[in-house]
Formats: C-alpha cells, structure tokens, sequence
C-alpha cells in the first residue's frame, strides 16, 4: 500500500512537466489563517527547518511539496537522470530548476524565497503558480502536500483590494478538487467555532468525508485553560478526526532549536497536559494518520483515475489526428485539399454533406427556399394591375385611337400597358439571382471549417479568393440570361397564347355589344336624343339676323367676361372648365378667340367616366390581368432555371478544375501549405499531453490488484 503515493507522485512529475491540471490527483491541502502555524506543522512532518519566516504573510505561492522515503542503501532511487549518484542522506530537487540537487536546506529555503518573489514580487503580492519541490529523506513517509497562503482579510503592500477575495478563490481551487485532502489549520488559543480554516473546509466538504482539523499552538492556552473538549470533538466533531500539536516559538526559531528536539518537547507536554490523549496527538501521530488517509484515499480514487487517463488518452489521439499528419508529399497533399474542398462545396449544395446543420437552412436548401419562398412570394405579391388607375387605361385607349374615335378598344393600348407591368416582373428576378450568389459565398465559409483550412490559412484564403472570382465572373452571365427571359416576353405578346382564353371571350363580347346597342336605338329614341341629332340650318339658308344670333349664342360672354358656355359646360354634359384653365387659355387665344380647349382633358374627379369608357377600362383590366400572370407564372417558372444553369451548376461542374488551375503551381506550393504558428503550437501541446497520459497510464499499470485491494 506505501507504493501507492510514490506512484502518485509520479504523475504528479508527470502532469507538472507539461504544466497542466487537468487530471485532479490525491492530495494533502493545507488551509488556514495567517500565522495559524500552517508552515510550522509542515516542518514538524518534514523533520528540517526549510520554510521561509517572517512576520505578516509569507508564503505567497502555493508550494506543493513531495516527500519521498528513501532508505540510506537504497542505491537505485539516488542515481540521477544524468547517472549521477547522490551520496547526502536527504536532499530535496525543484521542478523549475530540473535536475538541481539541494542538500542544504538554507539553500532551499532561499531558492523558495527567491522564486516567490520572481512571480509575486518583493512587497506582500500573491502568485496562483505554485512551486514543486520533492524532498528525498528516510525520516519521512510518503506524502503529497500543498501548502497555501493564509486567509487574510485587510491587504497590505502591493496587495490588491480584494487580496481576501483571491487567496479564498486559491484554496478552493485546490480544496473542491474531490480528491483532495483537506487539512484545516487552527489556533488553540481562538474559538474553534469561529475558525475560518475549517469554514472554508466545510463549504467545500459539507459532509466532513476528507477533512482532517490540526489544532496547534497548544502551550499558548490561557492559565487554567485547556482544549481538550475541541480535540475530543465535543464543539466541533470531524469525522477524520482532530489532532493536538505543539510547534516551536517563534523564540525558539530564532535560536535555531532542533526539530528532534522540539518533538520531544512536545510528548513531554502533551503527557503532562492530556495524558489521556497523549499517544492519538502529536507531530508523529498527525504524520502516521496524513499517510494513512493519503493511502487509503488514493486506493479509492485510482479506480476512476485510471479511467480518466484512459479517456483522455483517446480524446488526445483524435485532436492529435484532426491537425494532420507531417507532411510527406506536398503535391499530393495539396491536391487532396482541394478536391476534399470541392467535393464538400458540391455535397452541400446537393444537401449529402457529412455534418448536415440543424440550427439554419445552408446550402442548397437555402437556394430551394430562395426559389420557392423568397422569390415565389414576391412574385405572388406583386398586383397585376398596380400603379394602374382607369384614368392611365382611358388616356393610353385615347392616345392608341389618334384623331379618329374608336368603336372597338385598341390592341396597341393593351400591349403598352400590359409590357409596362410585365418589366415589374425584372427587379426580384434579379434580386433573386442576388441571393443565390451570396448563399452560394456562404458555402465556402461552411466548408472552410475543415481542418485544412485552419491549418493551412494561406491555402484557405487562396481558395476563397479563386472560388469567389468564379462566382464573381458567373454573376453577369446570369443576370444577362435573367434580363434576356423578360426582355423576350416584352418583345412579343402573345395574344393567341392557348391559356390566353380572356382575348377571345372578350372579342366576342366587344363585337356583340354595339349591335345590341343599335338595335336598341332602333327601338325607341327619345325625344332630347332627337332633339341633340337635330342639325343646326345651315347658314346660307339663315337670314343675317339669325345667323349673327346663332354666332352670338355660341360665344356669348357672361357679365364676368367668360364664355358662357365653358362656364355652364357644354350642351354634351361635359364639365365645365376650372377658371384656372380658362384663364389659360383665353389669355392665349384672346386674339384668335377661336381655342377653348383646355391642354389636358379633365381627369379624376372632374367627371365620371361615361358608360363606353368604363366599359372599355374593365376589358383593358381583364386582358392585363390575364396576360399578366400567365407571364408571372413562365417568369416563376423559367428564372431558377436559368439561375441554376448559369451559376450554381456551372460552378459546381467548373470549381476543382478552376481551384487546380490557379492553385497548382510549383512556385506557390511551399508557401500555400504553410501551416499556421497557432496550429503548430497546439499541436506541439496536444503531443505533450499525450505523451504525459500514456506515461502516467504506464506507471498506473505497474500497480498490482493486490496493492489495490
């Protein structure tokens, strides 16, 4: 069973080398308050006085010390690394100083001193990088200790504000790793139920199951005074127990007193103070019961921590792996990139990707919705007949009729109209082709997360430059194509399209409706129709007075100088002209006195459209609306398409051979697969951590079943 804590000290050498923490080895932390005689209990264990000493806090860094019990012809556990042997009885060895060998103990605690201070500075600051020192002597038992700085609470020097907040955070990074010890430090001459030592322990070990309460300082009670209730448990009960000791005065320190000696000065006190106890306290006792625990406390761990090395150890290998092996061949290899970069820009757009995403659409899904949803919705919100008003219809059927009054509505108004709606159709057809572009640039991000990308970051610019450039050149080709879809549906309306049915139902409607109305004059005509048709005599058969009276009933003027018929409207019903248009045009035709007409007709609410006019905008609406989305429904149709063969297969089809074209190139190879300092350096990492797990896995399996068990 004593081999298990050599064997725990190494790994602790193990996992110190490669300077992490992540396997949580047994050990023995040390807490307590400042000047609670935490160092002093230390040396008592070691036997030496090696510990630096002062007044105020002294030990700044945490110290994690090893003690090795070595025998005196134990030859095989002096003989060094480099084959040198050691011929001191003890003798101690710093991790940071490698294979120094220290066989004065000044000279230790100088070295401890002198490193603090390199980290944590000369004026009271603190350091959370502990110091490994391993002492080798045959007065000692196999222990792993750690020593921590004592709680303090105002901060002193060069001690931050909060110094109380950080030392805390040190010891409970030490004490919540389960599989420590926990060695709660306290005075004799304070209340134990104030103690802030065996707080912290408490906090961290709710149950008690490691913690193991010191109380020192004993010979320091009160006259009349002792502590036998707090070491019987009787205040406070521990479940590993509470052990009484007696350190040396600082008196004593500063006359150099022998530890011996100091220990048998404490049996002598102990045995004239609490005989009845005597043999369960004491240095001696506390060192016995510290490897005890520490025996049986690593025998119930080991279990796990060979199945933590183990996992790690897999987990290591396949980071290991996923940087890449050295490189061989750079040509292949190179060429291997590039076509795994291709082959998986390819699969996303066809959705046989490896690592399919779940959180969002990506690739080729994301263009099927663009297609079928983005673009389709647009299309379907856009209002056959918007920004049209029947006064736009009417205006186009007049311009299209010229001088000359039409009995049918004219083709070439429904075609003017009909393109003017159509080109609406341009703009999300392009913006259609936008977002695929830019979908089709997200894909190389997606597919440059592979690990050869990371590794090889000029390589992977390189590829994103080339790969963008051909999407960049495929981009006019597409628009092009787009543009040309809606520019040959506005070169030809197609009346005689055969889901074009409103052209016909609507001819027939047109040639059957003035014969109705013919036939219906024919009927009946009334009388203020018969008299409007009524023609005016004609004038040589008018005599002069009756022809200067017709002439001045036509353009008499009113009492405020208008003409009397603009103002009261014509005898047709038409409205009458604003005063702002007749004051227009009589100040332009005054001297004529012939042009009456307004410059535009009268639209909007200046009259209602007669029954002929609304009946020819309705036919115009039904034959746009009708046109207008058989077109819609050949543009929805036709533009991913178009998009599909222009951009995204032509670029799948083109993009390794474009990628092998403008990468492979001998003068460009070296330095496109050029790995990076970050790549390089954890890989560097990872490979020590790995070796470090199968070296710790190999000295966990020299241990027998029957050491465990």
């Amino acid at each position: 069973m004593e081999a298990l804590i050599p064997i725990i000290n190494k790994l602790h050498d193990v996992f110190n080398s490669v300077g992490t923490e992540s396997i949580q080895l047994p050990q023995i932390v040390v807490v307590g308050t400042q000047s609670s005689g935490k160092s002093s209990v230390l040396e008592g264990i070691v036997g030496r006085d090696f510990l630096p000493r002062g007044t105020g806090i002294v030990t700044r860094r945490p110290l994690v010390l090893q003690l090795v019990h070595v025998q005196k012809d134990d030859v095989e556990s002096r003989i060094q690394a480099d084959g040198t042997k050691v011929e001191a009885e003890e003798w101690g060895k710093f991790l940071h100083t490698k294979n120094k060998i220290y066989t004065d103990f000044d000279a230790i605690r100088q070295e401890i001193a002198d490193e603090t201070d390199r980290l944590s500075g000369t004026n009271k600051g603190i350091c959370n990088d502990h110091i490994s020192l391993k002492i080798y002597s045959p007065h000692v038992l196999n222990l792993t200790l750690v020593d921590l700085p004592g709680i303090t609470r105002v901060p002193i020097g060069d001690q931050p504000h909060n110094i109380e907040k950080q030392i805390r955070e040190m010891i409970f990074s030490y004490i919540g790793n389960p599989n420590s010890i926990i060695l709660a430090v306290t005075t004799a001459n304070t209340d134990i139920a104030t103690s802030e030592a065996i707080k912290i322990a408490r906090e961290c070990d709710p149950e008690g199951r490691r913690t193991l309460a010191v109380i020192t300082k004993l010979d320091l009670m009160d006259a009349g005074t002792d502590a036998m209730d707090e070491l019987c448990g009787r205040i406070i009960p521990v479940k590993l127990g509470i052990i009484g000791v007696v350190n040396r005065s600082q008196a004593d320190i500063r006359d150099n007193k022998d530890i011996n000696d100091q220990l048998k000065d404490e049996q002598s006190f102990l045995q004239k103070k609490y005989p009845a106890i005597a043999s369960r306290n004491g240095t001696k006792f506390l060192t016995r019961t510290l490897n005890r625990l520490l025996v049986h406390h690593i025998k119930d761990c080991l279990p796990e921590l060979k199945t933590r090395i183990n996992i790690m150890t897999s987990q290591y290998q396949n980071l290991l792996s996923s940087f890449g092996e050295a490189i061989e061949d750079k040509n292949q290899l190179l060429l291997q990139v590039i076509t795994r970069f291709a082959t998986a820009y390819c699969n996303t757009i066809e959705g046989t990707a490896k690592n399919i995403e779940t959180s969002e659409l990506c690739g080729g899904a994301r263009i099927c919705y663009i297609f079928h949803e983005t673009f389709g919705r647009v299309l379907d919100s856009i209002d056959p007949l918007g920004g049209l008003t029947q006064w736009d219809i009417l205006t186009a059927i007049r311009n299209a009729t010229g001088p000359r009054p039409a009995l049918f509505v004219p083709e070439v108004s429904f075609e003017l109209l009909v393109k003017r709606q159509i080109k609406r159709l341009e703009e999300p057809a392009l913006r259609c082709v936008e977002l695929v572009h830019e979908e089709m640039q997200r894909i190389i991000q997606h597919c440059g997360t592979q690990q050869e990308m990371l590794r090889f970051p000029q390589l992977h610019e390189r590829i994103v430059d080339v790969v963008t450039a051909l999407l960049r050149r495929r981009l006019p080709p597409t628009n092009e194509m787009v543009s040309n879809l809606l520019a040959i549906e506005l070169a030809y309306v197609n009346t005689k399209h055969p889901d074009f049915s409103e052209a016909s139902l609507i001819h027939r409607t047109m040639t059957e409706a003035p014969l109705e109305s013919i036939a219906a004059l024919q009927v009946t005509k009334p009388k203020e129709l018969e008299s409007q048709s009524k023609p005016y005599p004609a004038a040589s058969s008018l005599s002069g007075a009756e022809q200067a009276g017709t002439w001045n009933r036509l353009f008499s003027r009113t009492q405020s100088g208008k003409p009397e018929a603009m103002m009261n409207g014509g005898e047709d019903g038409s409205a009458p002209l604003s005063p702002h248009m007749l004051k227009k045009n009589t100040a332009g035709s005054s001297a004529a006195g012939v042009n009456l007409l307004p410059d535009i007709p009268p639209q909007g609410a200046s009259r209602k459209l007669t029954a002929r006019e609304q009946r020819d905008c309705e036919v115009i609406e039904k034959l746009i609306r009708s046109y207008f989305l058989i077109i819609r429904k050949s543009i929805q149709d036709a533009i991913p398409k178009a998009v599909m063969h222009f951009l995204v297969n032509h670029v799948q089809d083109h993009i390794q051979s474009e990628l092998v074209s403008q990468l492979y190139k001998k003068e460009e190879i070296e330095r496109l697969l050029q790995e990076s300092e970050a790549i390089t350096s954890r890989r560097q990492e990872v490979t020590e951590m790995l070796q470090a797990l199968q070296r710790a896995s190999q000295i966990i399996s020299e241990i027998r079943e029957f050491q465990i068990w």
